[in-house]
């Protein structure tokens, strides 16, 4: 066997082994992608198993409202039902959900109209109270449980303060609040305006307006004193474009307690 035949063979052993090598790094690479693409997707699917086993998330404050006793006499209870922006309202850092007062906090994050009927039974009227704020919509809007008109929102609408009005509880309904495309996050702008445009909320809040007067019910107007000269959500006012943080809430608080002073003076 002469010296040039030995090398070739040693080059070719030695571009087999890199190419093995090199086949092995893509095999297990590719591996890893589809076990962590495996591992999301899994993970996807539980949460969407435990959403439609409990699609209106009636579990959420099911051991909350057994521990919640009948209101005495002269307790003016109140009940908040709504999404993540009434579900963040006791968070300490907002400054806490109205201390000292007897309201009671059922927001659910992500929560659209027709989630909040089916659960306003349990959630509201089993508990009693002298009044319920309403405030809702602007889920549905984006669409977070299907394409949705906004006459099925104010249907919906509607259904909460009926089943209220049927059990002695005075309304409030609070109007939806404004977006913005203001805030940035990674170096991207968060665009709201387009899941939630700024005319289809304002649509939603006039019809709320008229309906509320047109009911007896009380119209919380949060949207009149959060929107700006471009009618944006303020930019002071929340770090997403679409939440309240501390500023916005320090502005919505002494709205709801005007609205309620009001609810409560109305007659049953």
């Amino acid at each position: 066997m002469n010296c040039e035949y030995m090398i070739r063979n040693r080059k070719i052993s030695r571009l087999i082994v890199v190419s093995g090598l090199i086949a092995l790094g893509f095999t297990v690479g590719r591996a890893q992608t589809v076990t962590n693409d495996c591992a999301e997707v899994k993970t996807q699917l539980t949460r969407a198993e435990t959403r439609l086993k409990d699609w209106p998330a009636l579990a959420r404050y099911r051991e909350d409202n057994t521990k919640l006793n009948a209101p005495l006499a002269s307790e003016k209870r109140v009940v908040f039902m709504g999404d993540s922006i009434t579900d963040s309202w006791d968070d300490p850092k907002f400054g806490g959900f109205f201390p000292g007062k007897p309201y009671v906090d059922r927001g659910i994050s992500g929560q659209t109209t027709p989630q909040m009927l089916l659960r306003f039974r349990s959630d509201v009227i089993a508990l009693q109270p002298n009044v319920v704020v309403i405030l809702a919509g602007t889920n549905d809007l984006s669409g977070n449980t299907g394409p949705i008109t906004i006459e099925a929102i104010e249907d919906n609408l509607m259904s909460m303060a009926e089943l209220a009005k049927a059990h002695r509880i005075r309304v409030v309904l609070a109007s939806i609040l404004p977006v913005s495309d203001y805030e940035i996050r990674d170096g991207k702008p968060i665009i709201r305006t387009t899941q939630r445009p700024p005319e289809k909320i304002k649509a939603l809040n006039d019809w709320m307006k008229s309906y509320a007067a047109a009911n007896k019910l009380v119209y919380l107007d949060y949207y009149s004193a959060m929107i700006d000269a471009h009618g944006f959500l303020r930019d002071e006012l929340s770090e997403d474009g679409l939440h309240p943080n501390a500023k916005g809430y320090a502005i919505m608080a002494p709205l709801a307690e005007q609205s309620i002073a009001k609810a409560l003076k109305l007659k049953n």
